[in-house]
Order: structure tokens, then C-alpha cells, then sequence
């Protein structure tokens, strides 16, 4: 196909984290897949304050919105989904952006 026919050329380019993210499996719940509603019970594998990677049983779109809240504490976010990856046996590894965000991630005694 010829170029200048209206088509985006593809860019390639890897986006560099503004700060690193702390291995830790915290118990959080997600909601709002488009096709099948419901709220899954998982943890996050990491987190920052920006984001997290978790996994999860469903296969989520890149853009996707959930709601991610944590099962003690009072931290609670809307997320954008930023990549999702199959994993072996374990389902899906989804990495997300926090994008509106209450309480904290500080579970009191």
C-alpha cells in the first residue's frame, strides 16, 4: 500500500516510569468489565502511587475503566487500563493507571 493514503504511520517508543514500583500483594477488588459485570476478589503484585499491576481471571482492553478498591484500608480508585497480558495458569496481569483516586494505601491497626 502506497504511503499518504490517509493510513497513521505505526510509532514505536518506550515510555520510561516516573517512579519505580514496590513488589507487593495487597487484597483489592475490581469492577466494571464491559462484558462480564461482577466484582472479582484478587491482589496487586505491585504498586505506585500512580498505578498497579494485578491480575485478574478476565481479559481486559486497553483503556478499559474499572474501579479498583482495596479489602481493608480506604483506598479506592478509578483505573485505566494500561496493557493487559495473559499469564500461564494464573489468567491476566493488567497494569493500571490511577486515574481518580480516595484514601490511602495505609491499612491502621
Amino acid at each position: 500500500m502506497a504511503l499518504g493514503m490517509g493510513l497513521p504511520k505505526t510509532k514505536s517508543f518506550t515510555v520510561l516510569r516516573s517512579e519505580s514500583r514496590i513488589p507487593m500483594e495487597i487484597g483489592v477488588h475490581i469492577s466494571g468489565h464491559a462484558v462480564l459485570p461482577g466484582t472479582e476478589a484478587t491482589f496487586t503484585e505491585n504498586v505506585s502511587s500512580r498505578g498497579a499491576r494485578v491480575l485478574s481471571t478476565r481479559r481486559w482492553k486497553i483503556n478499559d475503566q474499572l474501579v479498583l478498591s482495596t479489602l481493608a484500608g480506604t483506598f479506592r480508585s478509578v483505573a485505566r487500563v494500561a496493557y493487559c497480558q495473559m499469564v500461564p495458569q494464573a489468567g491476566f496481569a493488567v497494569g493500571l493507571e490511577f486515574v481518580e483516586t480516595t484514601g490511602s494505601w495505609i491499612v491502621a491497626d
